[in-house]
């Protein structure tokens, strides 16, 4: 087994290979993964490494692990993970996880990002090529140790299906919400915007419904957001844009529309591309209520500490740390419990 120190080093090291490559004026490997996945566009990308890059700086990494016993020594488990793409390199975690624990992944890449992770499983082994023995990349999973799978709550049923009999850590749909007060800034609220539009909107950590204590402060979210107005010249997202905005006026469903975003009143927490949700609660119970019924559901909570405790600042959605886990459920402590 590959010591600890060496593990960590080696993860490090990735994170100089990656700051490197965001210092290119011109990045083939952007390009190449944008062919493969339209919503992977070059600044999402460059987004995406940023975030790569922060965690794998060593002082992150080594606050994150200092809580943990990696282990030194004995056989390593087969870990089977089913990874997700629909963000950029958003399985790297996962990878990260498995290895720093001293064991072996055996990944299913999504079609949709394969590019971005193969590069990163291939910096990762030239730079400690002890590795090899722990890497792989499977179309079949079968017989593993354990799994870690994240889908959807359809799939997530056959997840338990085929792999509830082994050890395993299945994350479902999750989301976040932000909350409104009426008081913030013009700079709150157009951070707030990083958090609705950065990756068209497809991330767990992606705003897709606000709280607000009444309707009229939405002319001026709608307003300040305009400086995000390019979002709407993806073809995707427009055509995502046009169908939602469609059914709304045939059905007669009352909506805001600044020419890229519809506003529409729901008590639902997921909302499709383009369109962001959002509910007027009443006083702070009434949010304290309509939050904490569904935190199962939801991944952050992004406001005021003041307003809501553990909220996440503006703008501060997707710069999650290590330890910032999917679905709240800490991936290394079960890793390391196997």
């Amino acid at each position: 087994m590959i010591s600890p120190e060496r593990r960590i080093q080696a993860f490090v090291r990735l994170g100089h290979k990656v700051k490197d490559l965001l210092k290119e004026e011109e990045n083939g490997l952007f390009f190449r993964a944008q062919n493969q996945n339209n919503w992977f566009t070059l600044e999402n990308c460059k987004r995406a490494f940023e975030g790569l890059a922060f965690m794998l700086e060593e002082k992150s990494i080594r606050a994150w692990l200092e809580k943990y016993k990696l282990p030194k020594e004995g056989a390593s488990k087969d870990v089977g993970v089913l990874m997700a793409g629909n963000i950029p390199a958003v399985g790297f975690h996962d990878l990260a996880c498995v290895l720093l624990s001293g064991h072996t992944i055996s990944a299913k890449l999504s079609s949709a990002d394969t590019v971005l992770m193969k590069w990163l499983i291939d910096q990762l082994l030239s730079l400690e090529p002890s590795f090899e023995s722990n890497i792989h990349i499977s179309e079949m999973l079968k017989a593993k140790d354990a799994y870690i799978a994240t889908g959807s709550d359809n799939s997530s049923r056959y997840f338990h299906y085929y792999f509830g009999k082994y050890p395993s850590l299945i994350r479902q749909n999750r989301t976040s919400v932000a909350i409104l007060t009426g008081q913030e800034t013009d700079q709150e609220i157009l951070d707030l915007g990083k958090d609705v539009f950065l990756y068209f909107g497809l991330g767990c950590r992606n705003v897709s419904k606000i709280f607000v204590p009444n309707a009229d402060i939405l002319e001026r979210v709608l307003g300040l957001w305009e400086v995000y107005s390019s979002v709407g010249d993806h073809h995707k997202y427009h055509n995502n844009y046009e169908y939602n905005k469609s059914i709304y006026l045939v059905n007669s469903e009352p909506h805001l529309d600044n020419g890229f975003l519809l506003l529409k009143e729901d008590s639902q927490l997921v909302s499709p591309i383009s369109v962001l949700f959002y509910e007027v609660f009443d006083g702070e119970e009434e949010l304290e209520r309509l939050i904490s019924s569904q935190l199962d559901k939801i991944q952050c909570v992004v406001g005021n500490t003041e307003v809501f405790k553990g909220a996440i600042p503006f703008g501060k959605a997707q710069s999650p740390s290590p330890e910032d886990y999917a679905d709240g459920e800490d991936t290394l402590k079960f890793l390391l419990s196997l």
